[in-house]
């Protein structure tokens, strides 16, 4: 699955220390050059035969122009088998997403929308807050907040976000996901329950829900420090995380993932490539990917993150076909510990095909069957491991982060 990356934006929101940038002018032309040339250079040294789907990132690629969009998935197309039904994203911000450039990314390949109506590319949500004692809340509707979304410091107004939802679902009908940012200063929980509940009223095929995250070096974060906004509660984090996790299934979502919630089998094919810790391959500055470079005649699976700053990554693609600035082959344990890690966030946990898969000489059962950790934690009613494979029980979904340790600690023993 390649990720081409598209760094720029329009403006740098309060909250985002992403790989992001903000110039004066961008030569699309150059940059798209080198994206094809990425993409096609690195297909051919993962030597893919078929690619199950597409995401565009960023920074903002709803900025590039539908062009840009289709020349990269022809470049995937002529390295590697594209079928016609694979999923292609595109991730969008309200305030570049009219009905005709819409039209445009649909023409170009594009059948699949995530909009940033409150936050693009926030940390997913924290289930660490989340208490093993579950609390329910379910509140009454109201529309976007005009107000929190100064405070991300975000340049669409709710108005603008509703229109950008419409437009979406009448061109990738079924196929629209919205993000939805929790834990904003000030925010209570009744505010974030009538969110979810306008929300609904928005979209009903994906949502996305992420906790703010204080990062280091934002504005957001000094502004926090200083005092000048109020930090969420934990408590009030989880609680939060509850309410939306009984608002959405009880409006039909499936909880597919810690984050992410689907109606109507509108799951996110290429998210679940990520859980599934299948490969993917990270194109343009700052991408990240995993796979095995089988062209160099390795059977290794590889941990790979391109060039950061855009001008160095361009300068570097032109002259060596990619721009690759870290590459770490991935031991057993790391890729294992990976697969724990990523496949314990769905609800259908770690298959015994797919550790099979990375692990054929040690089982599941060998792993986390035994008398230990894993075993105390399925007494307890957060876990669970049979026939099916292994995965969290509901009740341990919400409190993934504080079981892994224990996890990983049984996986790196044995």
């Amino acid at each position: 699955s390649p990720c081409p990356q598209w760094p720029y934006c329009r403006k740098r929101c309060s909250y985002c220390n992403f790989n992001t940038y903000v110039v004066p002018a961008v030569d699309e032309a150059a940059v798209r050059a080198c994206l094809v040339r990425e993409a096609q250079t690195l297909l051919r040294l993962s030597q893919v035969h078929s690619v199950t789907s597409v995401f565009f990132g960023g920074g903002t690629p709803s900025l590039a122009s539908p062009g840009t969009v289709a020349a990269v998935l022809e470049a995937v197309a002529g390295a590697a088998h594209l079928p016609a039904g694979a999923e292609v994203t595109l991730e969008a911000n309200p305030s570049s997403t009219s009905a005709s450039a819409l039209d445009g990314f649909r023409a170009a390949g594009v059948n699949r929308l995530s909009i940033g109506v409150q936050v693009r590319g926030a940390l997913p949500a924290a289930a660490a807050a989340a208490p093993r004692d579950p609390i329910v809340t379910v509140l009454p509707p109201q529309s976007l907040d005009d107000a929190e979304l100064r405070i991300l410091g975000r340049e669409h107004t709710a108005a603008e976000a509703r229109k950008a939802v419409e437009v979406a679902r009448e061109l990738f009908p079924g196929r629209t996901s919205i993000d939805l940012l929790f834990g904003l200063p000030g925010q209570s929980r009744d505010a974030w329950a009538q969110r979810l509940e306008a929300t609904l009223r928005l979209c009903d095929d994906h949502i996305s829900l992420y906790q703010l995250t204080l990062e280091r070096g934002t504005v957001l974060a000094a502004q926090v420090r200083g005092g000048a906004l109020p930090a969420a509660p934990q408590d009030l984090l989880a609680d939060m995380y509850q309410t939306a996790r009984d608002v959405l299934v009880a409006a039909g979502f499936r909880h597919y993932e810690v984050s992410n919630f689907a109606r109507k089998g509108a799951l996110s094919t290429h998210n679940l490539s990520y859980w599934r810790a299948e490969q993917y391959i990270g194109v343009g500055p700052g991408a990240h990917g995993r796979f095995v470079p089988r062209a160099e005649g390795s059977c290794s699976r590889e941990a790979r993150v391109q060039t950061l700053e855009p001008v160095a990554w361009m300068q570097e693609v032109q002259s060596h076909g990619h721009s690759t600035r870290s590459r770490v082959v991935l031991s057993l344990l790391e890729q294992l510990e990976e697969l724990l890690t990523l496949g314990l966030r769905t609800d259908e946990g770690i298959t015994h095909k797919r550790w099979g898969h990375f692990s054929p000489q040690l089982s599941l059962q060998a792993v986390f069957g035994e008398p230990g950790e894993a075993r105390a934690l399925q007494q307890d009613g957060w876990l669970v491991l049979d026939s099916g494979g292994l995965r969290c029980t509901w009740a341990g979904l919400a409190v993934l982060d504080s079981l892994l340790p224990d996890l990983l600690w049984q996986l790196q023993r044995v």
